[in-house]
């Protein structure tokens, strides 16, 4: 599902990514640990092609069998949107949107049918619990409930792969416990590739594997 060699990240002087080599199979959930610093972040974007490696004639990045390093940037646009799921820790939605126009915004993008769009973040919001509340703005949620639209938003277009950074790390702890089993859940019902980095060491160790970062290098996979 991803294939990664010899990734390394530049940003002047100072080298963020060291060589990391990742392979992760389809339908695994992976967490990635380590202290601030350390590259998590750095590699989870690139990994989502948001960034570059530095070094892209000396490193491969596949995903889906595709080199994504050999598309062009319309190219690579599409690919994100229609292979590749975001959650972040701020969750990111648009304030002046609804809960359902947050969530089809992704199938907009990819120039889906508004109705069927709509149709599937229905099922999406229903599925996780936010019956009801398709209508309702960020700023009339809770922050449990505002993490779960953005799953939503990221599972919209049926991606091969879900990039979740620090994705319950703006959540107490009964809204993380809440989410991060959701994670599983998802991947039973429909069978996503999970790369979560995160600093919770429940979800961590509830990963099918636990890789270790420091200072640009995984040193335990």
């Amino acid at each position: 599902m991803i294939s990664a060699r010899n990734i390394e990240k530049n940003y002047g002087k100072l080298q963020v990514l060291k060589g990391v080599d990742l392979a992760i199979k389809k339908g695994e959930i992976v967490s990635i640990v380590g202290a601030s610093g350390a590259g998590k972040t750095t590699l989870l974007q690139i990994l989502g092609t948001l960034d570059h490696q530095s070094n892209p004639k000396d490193s491969e990045l596949r995903i889906n069998e595709v080199e994504v390093t050999e598309l062009k940037d319309k190219d690579l646009a599409l690919f994100r949107n229609e292979h590749i799921g975001f959650i972040f820790q701020f969750h990111q939605l648009l304030p002046e949107f609804t809960a359902l126009e947050n969530v089809c915004i992704p199938a907009y993008i990819k120039r889906t049918d508004t109705q069927k769009a709509e149709e599937r973040a229905r099922e999406l919001l229903d599925f996780l619990g936010l019956t009801g509340r398709y209508h309702h703005k960020p700023s009339e949620l809770s922050g449990g409930e505002q993490q779960r639209v953005a799953v939503a938003r990221a599972l919209i277009n049926n991606p091969s792969v879900i990039l979740a950074d620090e994705p319950s790390g703006n959540l107490d702890s009964e809204s993380a416990d809440v989410l991060h089993k959701l994670f599983f859940q998802l991947r039973k019902e429909f069978g996503q590739t999970f790369v979560i980095v995160t600093h919770n060491e429940e979800l961590a160790n509830m990963a099918d594997r636990k890789l270790t970062m420091v200072d640009g290098q995984i040193v335990k996979n």
